[in-house]
């Protein structure tokens, strides 16, 4: 089957409402790109104008070189899997993988064969006789994916397929879904998800969405550690957003001077500093913060600590803390002139 996906200039409107606003967006043969962004931002959307579910109302939708827009979803060569399985519950397990053989009308003779293949390259083949009552959530996932697989999609499409799955199967199967990547390193992947650690695990590239358009679009390295917007800055991963104003070669937050790289700046302009809470440490260093702490909480492997500077919360994540500060203790953060990042005022989600 053909890989990869190419939306140009893709909108979507539903009862006058714009839901995908012009999207125009390249995932290469084999990549993996994941949608990040809340409930509403367009995401699924964007997966259900490649799926052949919903019909832009301009733009068009690639499959490889393909303009699939005016084609319907069985002819289209994709696989799609849902968060909530979408299993049939009375037939087994081999008969739901089956089952997009089938509608595609495939030999008999064959279906036998790729049903097991597909089984157990999800791990599933000792399985294949049970009914999806018998299955865990996990392994009903397993499934689902199962089928998708059994068609040789080139393009495989995943809808938060690990929402519905607890914290330890959610690890698990991230686990999986890596694995069956290095495994079918031809398969083109859109997966849809508002977790950014989902995204930041299994994606080569994510593209940010909110509010129906793209926002950013990157590597989980870049979209990390260079944000272009606050947005992005908070989106992906936890920051903190300071706002400052920019001199020569440093900022001023409240009246405190920070070193940071000013370079595509202009001195006297507002802007935001981006500072992420692991790279924010405890005590005397570079670019000092005087503040009080609000709060803090143990999660296991780090104390996350708030501290009030001159009115702005600061955030701070600390490893190996064996008697972290209380409410109301008076403390000094720092971080490395090269761990922030600055951002242009008014450089947002619509920027």
């Amino acid at each position: 089957m053909t890989s990869g996906v190419r939306f140009d200039r893709v909108s979507v409107v539903y009862d006058g409402t714009t839901v995908l606003d012009g999207l125009d967006l390249t995932v290469g043969p084999g990549e993996v790109m994941a949608l990040l962004g809340p409930s509403g931002s367009g995401k699924t959307t964007a997966l259900r104008a490649v799926a052949g579910f919903v019909r832009p109302a301009s733009g068009r939708v690639f499959i490889g070189d393909r303009d699939v827009t005016d084609l319907p979803p069985h002819r289209r060569g994709i696989g799609v899997v849902v968060q909530h399985y979408a299993l049939f519950p009375h037939l087994r397990v081999e008969e739901n993988v089956a089952f997009g053989l089938r509608a595609r009308k495939v030999a008999r003779s064959e279906i036998r064969g790729r049903v097991a293949e597909a089984l157990e390259m999800t791990g599933m083949a000792a399985y294949a006789r049970r009914h999806p009552r018998e299955l865990s959530g996990g392994q009903q996932q397993r499934v689902a994916i199962a089928r998708a697989l059994a068609i040789r999609p080139g393009v495989l499409l995943l809808d938060e397929p690990l929402s519905a799955l607890d914290a330890q199967l959610r690890s698990g199967m991230l686990a999986e879904l890596a694995r069956l990547h290095r495994e079918l390193p031809d398969v083109s992947i859109l997966y849809v998800t508002h977790d950014q650690v989902e995204a930041l695990t299994l994606a080569d590239r994510i593209a940010v969405m909110d509010r129906a358009r793209l926002r950013d679009c990157g590597t989980p390295r870049e979209l990390y550690r260079t944000p272009r917007t606050e947005f992005t800055a908070s989106f992906v991963g936890n920051a903190n957003l300071l706002p400052v104003t920019v001199g020569a070669g440093t900022v001023s937050l409240a009246g405190t001077e920070l070193k940071v790289d000013t370079a595509d700046a202009a001195p006297g302009a507002l802007a935001t500093l981006c500072v992420r809470p692991h790279l924010v440490g405890l005590g005397p260093g570079p670019n000092q913060l005087a503040g009080t702490v609000g709060e803090v909480q143990w999660r296991g492997s780090t104390h996350r600590l708030y501290v009030d500077v001159e009115g702005h919360r600061v955030m701070a994540d600390l490893r190996d803390l064996r008697e972290p500060p209380v409410h109301g203790d008076p403390v000094t953060l720092h971080f490395a002139p090269d761990d922030a990042v600055l951002l242009s005022a008014g450089v947002t989600a619509d920027g």
